[in-house]
């Protein structure tokens, strides 16, 4: 990787920090708990602690790819940063601009999931 595409990267780790964090914040006030005295309706209150439920899931998710992030951001200078942790191939800079955290190459992550 060359050190202009490292600068890109580190650039685009810092704004997707800073858009997670936005996120957070978000998430955080829609998780909030529902007050029990609200005047919503039955089906109404359903729907929205099931909103809550959703927005609780997206939050969680949201604060560990902000840790990931944060993780990349400390490695990205090392010669490890960029390379598949299993097989040891670089990872494209394709992959690593569209998921920065990225820890693993296509074939590796894919097959992990499957």
């Amino acid at each position: 990787m060359t050190p202009r595409q490292r600068k890109e990267l580190r650039e685009h780790i810092d704004v997707s920090i800073r858009q997670t964090i936005d996120e957070i914040a978000a998430l955080e006030a829609r998780s909030a708990p529902i007050e029990p005295d609200c005047s919503l309706g039955r089906l109404t209150r359903l729907e929205a602690m099931g909103e809550q439920q959703v927005n609780g899931h997206a939050l969680s998710e949201a604060r560990i790819r902000l840790n990931r992030l944060k993780y990349a951001l400390t490695r990205i200078d090392h010669e490890s940063y960029g390379v598949c942790e299993v097989c040891e191939e670089a990872i494209p800079f394709g992959r690593l601009r569209i998921m920065p955290e990225a820890t693993r190459c296509v074939a590796c992550a894919s097959r992990k999931e499957g």
